[in-house]
């Protein structure tokens, strides 16, 4: 395979951790053929967007606040800050944050600090940990890990989008401590058995098959190490599971929902133990909508008109639940 050397560079930080060593040349040839030009016909924009980012240094990193905040108001000029606003808004739409980057606000389309805010209390004591976030998004939540004192985070995702957007927060947090790779959990050797905590948060109703996607999270951690698992559920469903016939509140890649037996049930067979739905809570129009950040629709263009306790295709509206597991 022909190796393109600025693409290598994007995860020489990962390629150099010798923990990984024995599975580099597998996730490094899975990561540039995910990342593709030809996949991507928006990927040269997005990338003279990072590039044209104004060349800025700080010290002042927050990741345990609700806000991912880098760099103070004090050390950017009224240009520059102007030029990281065009620069960032090129890679519109920002779903996940929010973020603050020297006095700037990224107003992402969902407040993902009300779902960490629902989990923290519940989860493990994660202080020198080694950490995986499947289906990361842009990192927001990795950056919350480091900030609950992770010793690593190793986020993945296929979206290149997300990709660029975590190398624009990187670009001033130079982070040494999170890698972002674009892969999915399908990815993952079968015998990493490395990480102490493994999260999957919004990604098991976008999979055909929820019992393979168990088994990589569970392949992926250490013996006795603990999963956070978050997705859509239902109260009450035939067998357990909410099939939408085409899509869920405009979503065209939602398999299934299940209740929340009948996630229990899935992770026992993908032998998991200590199973515990910690929190339940139906997405309010506050913690998922359009900004200027984020211009097109969001969750109350996905709801019936007149019925907000529907989607516009007539499912119950979006409930989340959060269950942590240990595994056997």
């Amino acid at each position: 395979m022909r190796r393109n050397a600025t693409k290598i560079n994007e995860f020489k930080q990962f390629l150099g951790r010798q923990e990984f060593a024995k599975w580099c040349d597998q996730l490094l040839a899975q990561a540039l053929y995910n990342i593709r030009p030809e996949r991507h016909g928006d990927l040269s924009r997005w990338q003279a967007a990072v590039d044209n980012l104004p060349a800025l240094s700080t010290d002042y990193k927050i990741y345990d606040g609700s806000r991912i905040s880098i760099g103070e108001v004090s050390e950017i000029l009224p240009a520059d800050k102007q030029q990281l606003k065009k620069s960032l808004m090129e890679l519109h739409p920002w779903r996940k944050g929010p973020y603050e980057l020297f006095g700037l606000h990224v107003d992402s389309e969902w407040r993902s600090d009300w779902k960490w805010d629902r989990l923290a209390a519940h989860l493990p004591d994660m202080n020198g940990q080694n950490v995986l976030d499947v289906g990361c998004g842009n990192g927001y939540h990795c950056w919350r890990m480091l900030g609950c004192g992770a010793n690593y985070v190793l986020g993945i995702d296929p979206s290149v989008k997300f990709l660029i957007q975590h190398q624009a927060i990187n670009q001033y947090a130079r982070e040494t401590r999170f890698d972002f790779l674009p892969l999915a959990s399908e990815h993952l050797p079968e015998d990493l058995a490395y990480f102490d905590t493994v999260f999957s948060m919004g990604v098991i109703y976008h999979r055909r098959t929820p019992q393979n996607h168990l088994v990589e999270l569970r392949n992926a951690m250490v013996t006795g190490g603990t999963l956070i698992l978050e997705t859509l559920i239902v109260d009450e469903a035939a067998n357990g599971l909410l099939m939408p016939a085409s899509r869920y509140a405009q979503m065209s890649n939602v398999w299934f929902i299940p209740t929340v037996s009948k996630l229990t049930e899935e992770l026992t067979k993908a032998k998991f133990i200590n199973i515990r739905c910690v929190d339940i809570n139906e997405t309010s129009m506050n913690e998922q909508r359009s900004t200027d950040w984020m211009k097109f629709y969001s969750l109350k263009n996905h709801l019936n008109a007149t019925n907000p306790a529907i989607t516009i295709e007539g499912y119950p509206r979006p409930k989340r639940a959060i269950l942590i597991a240990n595994g056997a």
